[in-house]
């Protein structure tokens, strides 16, 4: 009788190499002696995406996304079928599958995917039959059958909604660190592990540049009540759980600081300061699917002001192209950008019922001489925009201002 059903996923660094294929392999063989039915979710080998969009872009600069797309997925095609070969040889049996193969229907947004069904009925079938089911993450197709991918860190989407789905006992995420932590621990080493977090924060962090988890990922889970294990693929020890509520001290106020450096800031000068100018901006870009962040519009004195936002910087040679038509079209002034920015942020739910926090963060940057550019905030995390080259400093700063270290 099966103990229950446990879904995993292995991300890329997890299945570099052949060692590390083989270490999985053991892994997933350990949990079948134990007699659980399991789903197994599977990255590209190591590096192999980068590799992959470096070469594309060796061939055409703008490549279709739809082409990206069937690129992309074959990374994952080769990492399910050499783990269900790794499987084999330790004597279990295992079956491997495309995301298409399994069911995995979306949208047609190539390269960033929704998830709209999921069809486990040929899953069910191969785990009834006592197999190890591996299906190759971050991928789906459309109802026309063509390849889609989810967007970047999409194999931990295809794991929770498949333990949504499969109404999985457990979902867990194995990847290079052994959990979550107080922030990013190659940049701070008193960084602390983090035992139970909840979904609004894990989603927070996601969000604001923890690169541990898919922000989308964590709205799923949290839609769904799905908890998560993050654990390390080369050790035994237990990881961070993120459910929906977690007991803690009243006096925890702050549980994480992250960072990203994969933003740039564009400002639009000398915008005419008269109603309808903010809607024309920004709803070109959205047309265009450009996820604008942060925004900044100047007081005005002189009838004219300044616009700045922030967007990912895959985004940005895009967001400027519409920008700059934009700005010609309302009679504005020069598109500026920036890419030697970052963003800092403080985030706990705790921060909702301790005012002073912002003060405290202000102060301590004000402290650090770094200068803030752009905040934004929300019930539970405030960000700042600073200059890149003072990122580092920052973060340890906030870090052991708000006693998050060991």
């Amino acid at each position: 009788m099966p103990k229950g059903l446990i879904v995993q996923k292995f991300g890329g660094s997890s299945v570099a190499n052949v060692e590390r294929i083989q270490n999985v392999a053991r892994r997933v063989a350990s949990y079948r002696k134990k007699g659980y039915d399991l789903v197994v979710v599977v990255s590209a080998l190591g590096d192999t995406t980068d590799e992959l969009i470096e070469l594309a872009n060796k061939i055409n600069t703008a490549p279709s996304e739809r082409e990206m797309d069937m690129l992309l997925s074959t990374g994952e095609q080769i990492s399910v079928a050499l783990l269900a070969m790794a499987i084999h040889k330790l004597g279990y049996e295992a079956i491997s599958f495309t995301g298409a193969q399994v069911g995995i229907i979306t949208d047609a947004s190539h390269t960033r995917a929704r998830i709209i069904k999921i069809n486990a009925d040929k899953i069910k079938e191969e785990l009834k039959d006592g197999k190890i089911v591996i299906v190759a993450g971050f991928q789906g197709v459309t109802m026309e059958q063509d390849i889609t991918t989810l967007g970047r860190g999409g194999s931990d989407l295809t794991a929770v909604a498949l333990a949504k789905e499969l109404c999985a006992d457990e979902c867990e995420i194995y990847t290079d660190v052994d959990g979550i932590y107080t922030t990013d621990p190659r940049i701070e080493p008193r960084a602390r592990k983090i035992k139970k977090i909840t979904f609004d924060e894990m989603l927070e962090m996601a969000s604001l540049g923890a690169q541990v988890m898919q922000a989308r990922s964590i709205e799923v889970a949290k839609k769904f009540n799905v908890p998560i294990h993050v654990r390390s693929s080369f050790s035994d020890n237990p990881g961070t759980m993120i459910t929906k509520e977690v007991k803690r001290m009243e006096d925890v106020v702050v549980s994480a600081v992250t960072l990203n450096r994969g933003e740039a800031k564009i400002t639009i000068c000398n915008v005419p300061d008269e109603p309808g100018v903010a809607a024309k901006i920004f709803g070109e870009l959205a047309r265009a699917g450009v996820n604008v962040d942060m925004i900044v519009q100047n007081v005005s004195h002189t009838r004219q002001t300044d616009i700045s936002f922030t967007v990912t910087k895959p985004e940005l040679s895009k967001a400027l192209k519409i920008t700059r038509k934009v700005g010609r079209a309302i009679k504005a002034g020069e598109v500026l950008r920036d890419e030697d920015i970052a963003r800092v942020s403080v985030v706990g739910v705790g921060m909702k019922s301790h005012p002073g926090v912002a003060a405290k963060m202000f102060e301590v940057l004000a402290y650090n001489k770094i200068n803030i550019e752009m905040i934004s905030t929300s019930d539970i995390s405030i960000s700042c925009i600073i200059q890149r080259k003072f990122v580092e400093k920052a973060v340890k700063a906030l870090h052991d201002k708000f006693g998050l270290g060991k």
